[in-house]
């Protein structure tokens, strides 16, 4: 499994659904790119200017949204992962 550095996050990203509520399927070329996962693995925070770790907002298992074309792609085992700076993660999802 990948153990993010720093101030990173690992996401499984959660793709939408491909049918709209009038039974529509949407092909892929016409998908938006997903902008919510889940969180599978937190890196351990970034080092502030006193060498101390500064703590982070989220933790392992929580839904979140983040910025559109924010960090990197990885596909592991034939599933989506995004490696993420926390700074690109806008909001957790309730």
């Amino acid at each position: 499994m990948l153990k993010p550095l720093g101030d990173r996050i690992v996401v499984k990203v959660i793709e939408d659904t491909e049918q709209t509520s009038g039974g529509i399927f949407i092909p892929d070329s016409a998908k938006e790119k997903p902008q919510k996962g889940e969180i599978v693995a937190v890196g351990l925070g970034k080092m502030n200017d006193k060498g101390e770790r500064e703590p982070m907002d989220v933790t392992v298992g929580q839904t979140v949204l983040y910025a559109k074309y924010a960090g990197t792609d990885i596909k592991m085992d034939g599933t989506e992962y995004k490696i993420l700076s926390i700074k690109d993660a806008l909001a957790i999802i309730e």
